[in-house]
């Protein structure tokens, strides 16, 4: 059998602890030494990196049926427990199935008003030249969306205790691919004192929203969590902790991603002015100052290009990965079963082959023209396969909706001397935050 080439033979504990410091350098340099199909030796697992958009879509799609979630993920079912993003099998499909009415376009589509009236009130409450932590903004801003689109309820004073709620808890993923991870949470130390605490508190919104989805039920409503409490296949509804596993799942998953993308974004407008007025000129021209709706989404191309170049250099998804149930043939090698596979949109996102001058921030490249140019999965944010985000639509019109209204009225300026760095959890988070300064457009 031919493995991968790689540094499968280092010394685990050094391999694991750079992956720990550093994994998007780490998978950034293995693809580049190495090629599409590399392989290291991480921790007690045999992980293959694969980064040609062929590899990732026969991995994906075509033979998504011999693949489960990776380890890392799995772990997080501690937190997650039998959510979409974790469960496996038949049961994901039944989960899903029940979801994804919530999901469809027309519905989606009536979400609009309410994301662009919670960036609106956002707007209006900012002040000339005071500083914020974008990142602290923009996900106190997707919580109040998620929480009254898809729950029916309103949560924007407890945004900031939910957020560090969701740190805590992300912040222990990190440690997810040491050997007896989940053995450090039965001892008394601080980090796993705060987890506790964390994931107590996200116990209790994730209830406390089905409590009230309860006592809407003689009413009419259409969002996500009273949709779940009604649903059934072949006669069965789903427990209050299967509720509580969806439901943290799509509410984590709902504003954390596009948080983040919103942040980046930000960041990225503010080191280039020239993409700043081009995106304005464009809301000036199609909204004249009202606020966007969801069916005005189509006539700000430019912003969706903004968007998904963000996205490009910043994913919030940076790495996917699965666990191979049988022995895989890639690219003339044979990996055995439970070679935990990984494809990182960090890498093949910025690989010169499909994006000449990868580092670069340019919307250009997202006319259909140039699109039509790449590969299908050489740009992958939301994953695909049977299990591509089940609220892509979702994020992307919830993105340029918000993103259009903000900037209508504002630009954001980085602070001095603000040091910018990635924190690779889950999702990218900037490790630092975003300080900004609020510049009112004239």
């Amino acid at each position: 059998m031919r493995y991968p080439p790689g540094p499968r033979y280092r010394i685990r504990t050094s391999t694991l602890l750079y992956y720990r410091r550093d994994p998007l350098g780490m998978f950034t340099r293995l693809a580049r030494e190495h090629g599409d199909i590399a392989s290291v030796r991480l921790a007690s697992y045999d992980l293959v990196l694969l980064s040609h958009p062929q590899h990732i879509r026969d991995a994906l799609v075509t033979n998504s049926r011999i693949f489960q979630k990776g380890p890392a993920l799995k772990n997080t079912k501690i937190v997650l427990g039998e959510g979409l993003l974790t469960s496996e099998g038949e049961y994901h499909l039944r989960q899903r199935r029940l979801a994804q009415p919530a999901f469809h376009r027309q519905r989606v589509a009536a979400y609009g008003e309410v994301m662009a009236a919670h960036a609106a009130r956002m707007r209006a409450a900012w002040r000339e030249g005071i500083t914020l932590d974008i990142s602290r903004e923009m996900s106190r801003l997707t919580l109040g969306v998620v929480a009254e689109t898809l729950f029916g309820s309103h949560m924007e004073r407890e945004a900031d205790q939910v957020r560090k709620a969701l740190t805590s808890a992300m912040g222990w993923f990190d440690l997810l691919l040491v050997p007896y991870a989940h053995m450090l949470l039965r001892l008394p130390l601080p980090a796993s004192r705060r987890f506790h605490r964390a994931h107590a508190h996200l116990d209790r919104v994730i209830y406390g929203l089905i409590e009230d989805a309860r006592r809407r039920e003689d009413r009419d409503c259409s969002d996500l969590l009273t949709m779940l409490l009604h649903s059934q296949e072949e006669g069965v509804g789903m427990t209050d902790a299967q509720l509580r596993d969806e439901a943290l799942t799509i509410f984590l998953a709902g504003h954390e991603t596009v948080a983040n993308a919103l942040t980046w974004t930000w960041y990225l407008l503010s080191q280039h002015p020239e993409v700043e007025m081009a995106l304005h000129d464009e809301l000036d021209t199609v909204l004249g100052g009202r606020l966007p709706t969801s069916s005005d989404v189509p006539s700000l191309p430019y912003t969706r290009m903004v968007l998904s170049e963000s996205m490009r250099l910043y994913p919030p998804a940076w790495g996917v990965g699965r666990r191979a149930m049988e022995e895989y043939e890639v690219g003339g090698y044979r990996l055995p079963a439970g070679t935990v596979v990984v494809m990182s949109q960090w890498v093949t996102h910025r690989d010169p082959r499909w994006y000449p001058e990868p580092e670069k921030f340019d919307p250009a490249r997202w006319t259909p023209e140039e699109e039509a140019r790449r590969p299908r999965y050489s740009y992958f944010p939301f994953g695909g396969g049977p299990r591509q985000c089940i609220g892509e639509g979702f994020a992307w019109m919830e993105g340029v909706l918000l993103l259009a209204t903000l900037a209508q009225q504002w630009k954001l300026r980085l602070a001095p001397a603000h040091k910018v760095e990635t924190q690779p959890l889950i999702t990218l988070r900037p490790k630092y935050g975003m300080r900004m300064t609020l510049e009112r457009r004239v």
